[in-house]
């Protein structure tokens, strides 16, 4: 099992993954520290937290949205492009499996 530091709002979290996994990690960690940036610039400096918290939230209404798309995309909807149908399935889950993995820690 490989391990990555990841540096987050200035704080290093060492996380365990599969093998291979490292370079995906570090781009998830690189878009939480976005989020978190995102949060800072909109509303100024917060307690850690709550900084996390509102870069969660963002990300899940993303996923909310995703899922919506997809919802669309599979009732056959007139006109929809039945490859992103399978793109955003396939994005729901691994946002689905990231979320699971998040939780458990």
């Amino acid at each position: 099992m490989a391990q990555v530091t990841l540096r987050i709002n200035g704080y290093a979290y060492t996380i365990g993954c599969k093998d291979g996994e490292e370079r995906h990690l570090d781009a998830m960690g690189a878009e939480v520290s976005r989020r978190i940036e995102g949060v800072r610039v909109a509303s100024g400096p917060s307690g850690e937290a709550r900084m996390l918290v509102m870069a969660a939230l963002l990300m899940a209404d993303d996923i909310f949205e995703l899922r919506t798309k997809l919802r669309t995309a599979e009732a056959g909807t007139p006109g929809a492009d039945p490859r992103l149908g399978r793109k955003l399935a396939r994005m729901a889950k691994r946002a689905e499996e990231i979320a699971e993995g998040l939780e458990t820690k």
